[in-house]
């Protein structure tokens, strides 16, 4: 039997933790998410995501802990949503969705993004690309590195939505109908 879980991936501020959300009120599901542990970690060391980001390439002990959590997690639990860049891998008999966005959409979201200024203190719109971009690139080599991965494959995933001009509704309707489909499946 499937256990019931949902793993949300994608590129930044495509609209990860508001699906999760979504998700969580619609199915009544708990969430665990790593973004929240990464951010915590870094404010800890007093860095920015992007120096954060830079400290995992040589603290590769350090980015294995954050990733197989999520799969510890999963191991005790069922009826979860996983909102993580790594989640698919960690739990690969999740329903593994994957959220892209256009880059300037993004870099709106992400600039605008209150809960972002204390990791990400975007000076301005372009700071902000050029950060969202150089994250990409490092997080798709060093896990190209660590685990043999390319988060780019959207092969590795059940579902794949541009987010770009869609509802955060629109997402979550098209996330449920598919999950449905998914679970009824042998």
């Amino acid at each position: 039997m499937k256990k019931h879980i949902i793993t949300i991936t994608g590129d930044h501020a495509s609209g990860q933790g508001t699906l999760s959300n979504l998700l969580k009120e619609k199915l009544n599901y708990e969430i665990y998410r790593n973004g929240q542990y990464v951010r915590k970690l870094a404010q800890e060391k007093g860095m920015t995501i992007v120096e954060f980001q830079e400290y995992l390439n040589t603290h590769p002990d350090l980015d294995r802990e954050i990733e197989k959590s999520a799969t510890k997690y999963a191991e005790e639990h069922d009826n979860l949503i996983i909102d993580a860049k790594l989640g698919w891998y960690a739990v690969p008999d999740s329903f593994k969705v994957y959220l892209k966005v256009n880059i300037d959409i993004a870099v709106k979201r992400a600039y605008e993004d209150e809960n972002r200024k204390n990791t990400e203190p975007f000076e301005n719109i372009k700071q902000a690309k050029e950060a969202i971009i150089y994250r990409h690139q490092e997080e798709t080599k060093r896990w190209q590195e660590e685990y043999g991965i390319n988060r780019d494959d959207m092969n590795n995933y059940d579902l794949v939505i541009d987010t770009s001009n869609l509802t955060p509704t629109e997402v979550c309707d098209k996330v449920l109908m598919e999950y449905e489909k998914w679970l009824e499946m042998n």
